[in-house]
């Protein structure tokens, strides 16, 4: 078997095997400008992405055959030579000038440089089962997974992995890894670099303990009334029915959704006015849970629930039924006064 060299594929191919469409690729060459990272075959296709490894997944977009001849690399023009003018003493008036190569530097104080973000490196789940074919995550590594006893189990023929261990840096053209000091300018001799570091292949990360824990977040609540409901919607976009719990008392709502990505909201509301839990509801929806809380009384309630600070004179306006709250309603609801005036 051997590697195709084409940008962006990458696989083994058997040359006896290899069809006129068989390799996906891009013909173009990378552009790397200001941190957003793209091919220049097909820019206005894919969009540029920041993250390295996203750029890596982007699809090739020509076909032809695999092949292993080394890319060809342009020459790049010298630049000329160029002089700069250094003032070197004035005496009596005089000042005297002579011409330096611009690639002459005068040294500059050494400056401290900022210490390197530490980087946790995964480690694999020897416990997940991995699918034939799926590529080691570690850069520099490129070995798709074939059996346990091969890639997984300590020994193993292919078990070692020798890869990058910190992220590919791009700096004023010149390509390389945080963790070694090569660097190339070229994008072909960059995917060339050998890893420096050797360990275990990582096919299915591990999930970290700070991810599997719950995050508190809040959720916006509104609300509106009616002279016998109050409708409250609270925006918990995507929350677990099965697991999520909702409690209605006379005074209180007790609020414990789970949400996705870990994150949960959980609030009680302390409500301005009784309620009656027995005709009151609830209802989750794709974006959010609709509250329908039965007044136990007719009063008008200024906020959704208690508070201790002066409101003055505030009053919370009554709304109408229908499907969009107090806009666009299709129902007019009225008190006992204004019902008999109609």
């Amino acid at each position: 078997m051997v590697r195709c060299t084409h940008k962006g594929c990458g696989q083994e191919f058997d040359p006896e095997n290899n069809g006129p469409e068989s390799c996906t690729y891009h013909p173009g060459a990378p552009i790397f400008h200001e941190g957003s990272k793209s091919w220049s075959c097909c820019s206005d296709v894919n969009k540029p992405v920041l993250d390295f490894d996203d750029f890596m997944k982007i699809p090739g977009c020509a076909k032809g055959q695999h092949t292993d001849e080394a890319p060809k690399v342009a020459p790049k023009p010298q630049p000329a030579p160029q002089a700069s003018l250094t003032m070197t003493s004035s005496q009596a008036g005089t000042e005297t000038y002579s011409s330096t190569p611009s690639g002459t530097q005068t040294p500059k104080a050494p400056t401290e440089a900022a210490p390197a973000p530490k980087v946790v490196e995964e480690e694999d789940d020897l416990s997940a089962p991995v699918p034939p074919g799926t590529v080691c995550r570690h850069n520099g590594c490129n070995v798709a997974y074939e059996s346990d006893e091969l890639h997984r189990k300590e020994g193993g023929a292919a078990a070692e992995c020798t890869y990058h261990p910190k992220p590919p840096i791009f700096h004023e053209g010149s390509k390389g890894y945080l963790c070694c000091k090569r660097r190339v300018l070229e994008f072909d001799e960059f995917l060339k670099i050998g890893g420096c570091t050797k360990g275990r292949h990582v096919f299915v990360p591990k999930k970290s303990a700070e991810s599997e824990e719950e995050q508190f977040t809040q959720c916006r609540i509104d609300h509106y009334q009616t002279p016998t409901e109050v409708h409250a919607s609270v925006f918990a976009k995507q929350a677990d029915a099965n697991t999520s719990t909702v409690k209605i008392e006379e005074n209180e709502v007790f609020l414990d959704l789970y949400l996705p990505g870990k994150k949960r909201f959980r609030k009680t509301l302390s409500l301005w006015g009784p309620v009656k839990p027995e005709e009151s509801s609830y209802k989750f929806f794709g974006t959010k849970l609709e509250l329908k809380l039965r007044k136990a009384d007719t009063r008008s309630w200024t906020l959704l629930e208690k508070t201790d600070r002066d409101l003055g004179n505030i009053n919370f306006t009554f709304g109408v039924g229908g499907r969009t709250g107090t806009i666009g309603a299709k129902e007019l609801i009225l008190d006992d006064v204004n019902r008999a005036r109609v």
